[in-house]
């Protein structure tokens, strides 16, 4: 009986020995839950009869801690939850693992190559359906320039300029002019110039033209109003152009909300014009709220998709596939979606990976642990063996 309770406990010891082994063998492993071998005595009808491991757990609630690494395309968890990825069976796969890519498709993958699950690009504010999260890969097409935001101070020193002899060709003529960027719908870059002249105390004309052409008093304009704070009370802009080279005409309003007449030099703080050109595809990135975000040559980005969170009632009870992903069953109940930061589900920290949550020190006192109850199994062994000796001589 001794004999066969002292074997019990070493084959017990060996397989926590297996488990810490396998605990220090992966302390550097992204992502890995350390395991624990959880003795149970071993009965013979009413009467113990040695132990056993009588099963290993994973430690998943605890966090390990976070490695910047740089890279875009990395996050980890910081809180509750788990990635989302789709095996080629359809199947779901839960991991704190969060090294993405992209595949020959577009299609966003983990480091296994499983494709990982989302939330479509949002419309009017609204998420779209959850499913493989795809990059586009090609060109962005151009937008065609609507409005341009003009803010600055048109000086209340400048002298009065008369209108019948503006020439955009003279630069005598005005007081000032400013260039703003226009693209048609092809993606072409034009010049708006704006000349501005002060016709009278409180009123100031913007002349427009296009490409460097000829403007004068007949051209399009808008009249600057302003009261004697130096506020602007009136006056916004609107240039029309002819389709070119196959694009189509267009409409560009010039909006001056802001801008000021006050004493002293002419500024300009503001002079942004939305619309841009095609832009070819150059790299995709993770932001913090789990937004994939694309990114084009011609300096635009998009929203093509958002990262999915899953969280249980129970994660403990998931069913490791590997050490460092999982599946979900019965016990740990039905995987509850979410972006991150929004409910359970913990915010992403990009450019950075989660570590093993393994503690080195805790394991390394186990193993000692294990070291001398293997020995006092030993040594039950021995004496048992020493005292069937002598009783044998005995008879």
């Amino acid at each position: 009986m001794s004999f066969d309770i002292a074997l019990s406990g070493i084959q017990a010891i060996n397989e926590q020995l297996e488990t810490v082994s396998h605990n220090i063998a992966n302390a550097a492993t992204y992502g890995f839950k350390a395991s624990r071998a959880n003795f149970a005595t071993v009965m013979a009808g009413s009467k113990a009869n040695g132990t056993e491991i009588g099963s290993v757990t994973q430690n998943i609630s605890q966090n390990g801690s976070s490695t910047t690494t740089g890279r875009g395309l990395d996050a980890a968890i910081d809180g509750r939850g788990f990635f989302v990825s789709r095996d080629p069976q359809g199947g779901m796969t839960y991991s704190r693992v969060g090294i993405f890519s992209t595949d020959t498709g577009g299609y966003l993958i983990d480091s296994n190559g499983k494709k990982v699950q989302g939330y479509g690009p949002a419309t009017n504010g609204t998420l779209g359906a959850m499913g493989d999260i795809q990059v586009p890969t090609g060109q962005i097409p151009a937008v065609a320039t609507k409005n341009i935001a003009f803010v600055g101070n048109v000086s209340a020193d400048w002298d009065d300029m008369p209108v019948a002899s503006f020439d955009s060709t003279k630069a005598g003529s005005y007081n000032m002019v400013k260039q703003s960027i226009v693209y048609d719908s092809l993606g072409s870059q034009h010049t708006l110039s704006q000349y501005f002249v002060k016709t009278g105390a409180n009123t100031v004309n913007a002349y427009y033209s296009l490409d460097g052409a000829k403007a004068d008093m007949n051209s399009a304009k808008a009249e600057l109003t302003f009261n004697d704070k130096g506020e602007l009370t009136g006056g916004s802009g609107t240039v029309n152009y002819d389709a070119k080279g196959g694009a189509a005409a267009g409409t560009v309003t010039i909006d001056y909300t802001g801008t000021t007449r006050f004493a002293g030099d002419a500024t300009t703080t503001t002079n942004r014009s939305d619309g841009y050109a095609s832009g070819a595809f150059v790299g995709v990135e993770l932001a913090g709220d789990g937004s994939l975000v694309a990114k084009y040559s011609n300096d635009q980005s998009q929203v093509v998709g958002t990262v999915a969170i899953a969280n249980f009632a129970n994660e403990g009870a998931l069913q490791a596939i590997s050490d460092t992903s999982w599946t979900a069953n019965a016990g740990s109940g039905a995987a509850l979606y979410n972006v991150p930061g929004v409910g359970l589900a913990g915010k992403l920290n990009t450019g950075a990976l989660e570590g093993s949550n393994v503690d080195i020190t805790s394991e390394l006192v186990g193993l000692m642990t294990s070291q001398r109850n293997y020995q006092a199994n030993s040594k039950v062994l021995t004496t048992e063996s020493q005292m069937m000796q002598a009783l044998m001589q005995a008879l």
